[in-house]
């Protein structure tokens, strides 16, 4: 067990083990913001690759560039980024159905009830349209249009090529004084007096010591799973996929502001549109389909020639039950796992940072401090998982084992508490600090097919020519302002071209 630290146990030499977006951003991240006081060490092999082929990301990705200063027109040149607005989900509910989660607000809530309650009474009355015609977002996601407004009048979020995201970062991080080993990693040594890690033992025989590693070897998780012995805790019971198959392929039309997520038979495909080109992907269940009718799925839906074979992944969807432990960190993929259904594993990696800076052990690492670090990360990718969890559960449709094990299968306490309290009195309650607001439940569950049963009393007292011009007001500001967009692709073009007329790009 850890003791009280001392000035001995100071920490001041990092080991990043790993690089890829995880280990890229610790570096930047540490680099940047505790850079001076460090010695910064990456390792990572040229022989291990990654995907690559797109990634999606949410809004809170804003948090991570403010911190690190980085130029939005810049990150997105270097990494063939295009704006989101949210993601289509197809075929989810029942075959041919869809709806769009976009980030932004829908509508205007008083303080007694959200704004979901008057929109029931005025679907009640007959004088609502649908509940996305009161959200910019979705009505610019739906329309492909997108622009800069003023006071952050748009909530957005990217798509990026990650792989090209971690060599945009590398560069930062290399620029403040970051130290890469490029090899693999023969042996995690501890030490025997405490069981810390002590050194990574290269296969060459180099040997890198450190006061604190960070753990960004992926699914593998060298240093948190395999060395130190931290369990894993799987959570395919409620998330039954556990493999998937990525490919690249030409962008064939203009690239839209969201990403589609499409339910198959057993599990869904993903489409995210970049600059360049357009990550394809499908993730599936191999209890219930094999891995040639996944890429049979995959390649029977894309447009234009894959740019490369499938590249196959395999996970167990779950967290890791501490990921600190002694003086390891692990980030990314080591840590924990939930499919990119909802766009978050960008988000997981730079919450575990953020969480790490706000804790940093400077002095030693103080057993309190671990504690705490494991308790936020477990909350936090609890409420992730009972989001996705949420999207497989509230399903009609019959067609296959897999949707009708969905469909029936017991739900964590929390999320079935969530979804009885929207479905009864249409209310939705955010946990503190927890990622996902309360419009993002309410899109989703009415995405899904939940229609509450009643509604919070508030709106009744309004008569049919106040709810319906209430009503109005936010939907025509909405189109007046959606008018006024212009078209994504040409607007990111656009954006493109000024910034290499400013000769920013590297």
């Amino acid at each position: 067990m850890n003791t009280i630290p001392t000035p001995e146990a100071r920490v001041r030499r990092v080991v990043i083990a790993g690089g890829g977006t995880a280990g890229w951003m610790a570096a930047a991240c540490l680099s940047h913001t505790l850079g001076p006081l460090l010695d910064i060490t990456l390792v990572e092999s040229d022989e291990i690759g990654t995907v690559g082929v797109g990634e999606a990301t949410i809004p809170t990705l804003f948090t991570f560039h403010n911190l690190l200063e980085i130029d939005e027109r810049e990150f997105m040149a270097a990494t063939g980024a295009t704006f989101k607005l949210g993601i289509r989900f197809e075929n989810w509910r029942q075959l041919g159905d869809a709806y769009i989660h976009s980030f932004g607000l829908t509508g205007k809530d008083h303080w007694t009830a959200g704004f979901q309650h008057f929109w029931l009474e005025g679907q009640k009355r007959g004088l609502s349209r649908d509940y996305g015609a009161y959200c910019l977002e979705l009505r610019a996601a739906e329309e492909n249009r997108f622009a800069h407004l003023p006071r952050g009048g748009m909530n957005y979020a990217f798509h990026l090529d990650a792989t090209r995201y971690g060599q945009y970062l590398r560069r930062r991080a290399e620029a403040r004084g970051v130290k890469r080993v490029e090899g693999r990693i023969g042996e995690v040594q501890l030490n025997p007096a405490n069981g810390d890690i002590a050194a990574l033992q290269m296969a060459d025989g180099r040997r890198i010591e450190g006061d604190l590693f960070i753990d960004c070897t992926g699914f593998r998780a060298l240093l948190i799973g395999e060395a130190l012995g931290v369990p894993y805790e799987d959570w395919r019971h409620w998330l039954p996929c556990d493999r998937a198959l990525a490919v690249p392929t030409p962008s064939t039309g203009p690239a839209v502001p969201y990403t589609r997520a499409i339910a198959h038979e057993a599990g869904w495909r993903w489409r995210i549109p970049l600059q360049h080109r357009v990550g394809n992907g499908v993730v599936y269940a191999s209890r219930h389909i094999s891995d040639e009718r996944a890429r049979e799925i995959l390649l029977g839906a894309i447009d234009g020639e894959p740019l490369a074979e499938p590249r196959p992944l395999r996970f167990v969807p779950g967290q890791r039950h501490e990921v600190w432990r002694k003086n390891c960190v692990a980030i990314g993929l080591a840590s924990g796992f939930i499919e990119p259904l909802e766009s978050t594993s960008i988000h997981l990696i730079q919450r575990g940072l953020i969480r790490l800076m706000q804790m940093f052990p400077s002095q030693g690492i103080a057993p309190a401090d671990v504690a705490e670090y494991n308790r936020q990360a477990q909350a936090e990718i609890e409420h992730i998982r009972d989001f996705v969890i949420l999207h497989y559960h509230l399903t009609e449709r019959d067609d296959s084992p897999f949707w009708n094990h969905c469909r029936t299968m017991a739900l964590p306490e929390g999320l079935r508490h969530r979804i009885a309290l929207f479905r009864e009195s249409a209310r939705v309650f955010r946990v503190p600090n927890e990622l996902f607001a309360e419009n993002s439940w309410i899109q989703v569950m009415l995405g899904q097919g939940v229609l509450p049963q009643d509604h919070h009393p508030t709106p009744r007292l309004m008569n049919d020519a106040e709810l319906e011009a209430f009503l109005e007001r936010i939907r025509s500001e909405v189109s007046r302002t959606l008018a006024r967009l212009p078209e994504h692709e040409g607007y990111v073009r656009g954006l493109s071209l000024i910034h290499i007329s400013q000769g920013i790009v590297r």
